[in-house]
């Protein structure tokens, strides 16, 4: 008998849901039992409901073609079969909250990947790596939920996992002031280069909701839980632009710092060989050995051959360079819809296994 906890998909259908269930196939702890979606595909099995849209580099697993898929909007009969779920649903933001806390009343954590509960002042917006001490604001949104192991948690925007790590691992020289050009690729956005023929060749300077998620969100990771709720922290101040651009997999980000302390290069490079945090510690099964790797060549980090570092859950930097402006320049990149998306989601849920915040119902 399987030891595994049992897992749904919500929004299984769609490219980030495609994404969970490759991610997860073979996984120590997790074992995708349950996948629901829209109503057009309740009744289906996974296999005909996806049809010809299976976007994900490996082939189906075999483990999920006859899951017979349900209707995610059957809460309470989606919930009855899993221990947890994880949220990729296509949904307008108010019908993503009121889903996922359906879920969450039904006593079924929810780790999701939208960003619809990103500024709930409970729930958790994590990147294990730097703010695991978040999820303990859990123990507050259950009361508020009336839960007893219900509840919701999230992963942040996957524009910030190029340099919010970075800064991270630079807090002790206290940076004050972010300058980042995001460089996202299509998969962000659910598309191939097959469903979106018009981004060959093209940039597109405007990607909706991005620049404002790319300034606050690593204020909210870098603050601090007060009286139950997750409080931002004043800075660094960020300022963003978010350029869509012809790659399928990686967003690079161009970063400008300024230090009210003034680290050297090899200070600032030493930092980063040597960050690390909880999932390293615990050794989850997600988590990259060595988080970010700092790369000498001048040209790098690149998209082709650095973007599935440490199986796409590293982060790659390179660049790092005095500015006559700013005082460090540095180009950061991460795999977005691995680290950035499902992958990401994948490490919450360890983290919140290890934590005791998931068990088997």
């Amino acid at each position: 008998m399987s030891e595994k906890l049992k897992v749904g998909i919500l929004g299984g259908t769609g490219m980030v849901g495609q994404r969970f269930i490759a991610f997860l196939e073979n996984h120590p702890w997790f074992e995708v039992t349950t996948i629901a979606a829209s109503p057009r595909s309740a009744g289906k099995r996974y296999e005909d409901a996806v049809g010809g849209r299976w976007k994900m580099d490996t082939p189906m697993p075999d483990g999920v073609k006859d899951i017979i898929v349900m209707n995610v909007n059957e809460v309470e009969a989606v919930a009855s079969k899993v221990d947890f779920v994880f949220s990729a649903v296509d949904m307008s933001k108010e019908e993503i909250k009121a889903i996922e806390e359906a879920y969450a009343k039904t006593e079924t954590p929810v780790v999701s990947n939208n960003s619809a509960h990103r500024w709930t002042p409970d729930v958790p917006m994590v990147v294990p790596e730097l703010n695991p001490e978040h999820m303990k604001v859990i123990d507050f949104q259950k009361k508020r939920l009336g839960t007893e192991r219900g509840f919701v948690a999230v992963k942040p925007n996957c524009s910030i996992q190029s340099y919010a790590p970075v800064l991270t691992a630079w807090k002790e020289f206290e940076p004050y002031e972010v300058v980042a050009t995001t460089y996202q690729a299509i998969s962000g956005a659910g598309k191939t280069f097959q469903d979106w023929p018009e981004m060959e060749g093209n940039i597109i300077p405007y990607i909706a909701g991005e620049e404002e998620k790319s300034e606050k969100e690593p204020l909210r990771i870098w603050g601090a839980i007060k009286d139950g709720v997750i409080v931002p922290a004043d800075g660094p101040v960020i300022t963003c632009q978010c350029i869509r651009v012809p790659v399928l997999n990686g967003h690079t980000a161009a970063v400008f710092v300024k230090f009210k302390k003034k680290p050297t290069k090899e200070q600032l490079i030493e930092k980063l060989r040597n960050f690390s945090g909880a999932p390293q510690e615990l050794e989850l099964p997600s988590a990259p050995k060595h988080f970010i790797q700092y790369l000498e060549e001048d040209n790098r980090p690149q998209v082709t051959e650095d973007v599935n570092y440490e199986n796409g859950m590293g982060i790659s930097v390179g660049r790092l360079r005095e500015d006559t402006v700013y005082d460090w320049k540095f180009v950061g990149l991460s795999h977005n819809t691995v680290r950035g998306a499902a992958g990401g989601a994948v490490l919450c849920a360890e983290l919140l296994k290890a934590q005791g915040y998931i068990s088997a119902k």
